[in-house]
Parts: structure tokens; sequence; C-alpha cells
């Protein structure tokens, strides 16, 4: 049942996302645009005991299920791209769309979450 629900809600993700322009893309392109940009902002937005497990290099952890989630996400700046990831896409599916919401112009998701890079063979740091 817990899978059949987290499909659903990643298929969910996945639609609401194609509508608010926001980029999901596969770990490998992630990096690639990680290594691109001079300017990101790289938001892990899982627990931070999920975060203290292994995240991106240069991450920075804003807990998706704080009570001040939002206001945390308004001092980002707005003009720079908001790079997004979670441990497998479905809380950053929702933060990317909160981003845009309340007003990032370039938004990018990982796809699969941190598990999707693990499973690349991709650097995590602790």
């Amino acid at each position: 049942m817990r899978v059949f629900i987290s499909i659903f809600l990643c298929t969910i993700c996945t639609v609401l996302l194609a509508q608010t322009d926001v980029k999901t893309i596969d770990p490998v392109a992630f990096q690639t645009k990680i290594n691109s940009l001079k300017n990101e902002q790289l938001i892990d937005v899982r627990t931070p005991e999920e975060f203290a497990s292994g995240h991106l290099q240069n991450a920075v952890n804003i807990n998706f299920y704080s009570s001040d989630f939002k206001e945390q996400l308004e001092k980002l700046d707005k003009t720079k791209p908001v790079m997004v990831y979670c441990k497998s896409g479905g809380r950053s599916g929702k933060a990317a769309i909160i981003l845009k919401e309340l007003g990032f112009t370039i938004v990018y998701n990982l796809a699969d979450g941190v598990e999707g890079w693990k499973n690349k063979q991709l650097p995590v740091v602790k």
C-alpha cells in the first residue's frame, strides 16, 4: 500500500511540476547543471537526520517539515537558480512548486532524489 501511495504522490507531483515550469532532471543532468552554474542555491529539503546521513556537496538543509519552511525559503535570492532535492523526489517536488509560487524564477528538481543520485554512484558528503 505504501508503494502505491508513493507512486501516486510522485505521479501527481510530476503532473503539477510540468504545469509550473519546474525543471525535473535526472541525477547526471542535475550534477552537470550544478557544475555549470556559478550562483545556484542547492537546497536539501530532508530532515536534519537525513541530511546528516549524506548530502550533496554545498547543499543547505531546509527541512520540509519545519513550521517555518516557507519563511526559510523566502530568505533565498529569487533571482538565482534554486536546485532542490530530497530522498526520492516527493518532498522536493512539492518544495519546487512552493518555490515557484513564492516567485523564484529558475527551479530545478532532482528526479528520484538523493536515492537516484546514489544509484548513479554520484558523490555525497557527511
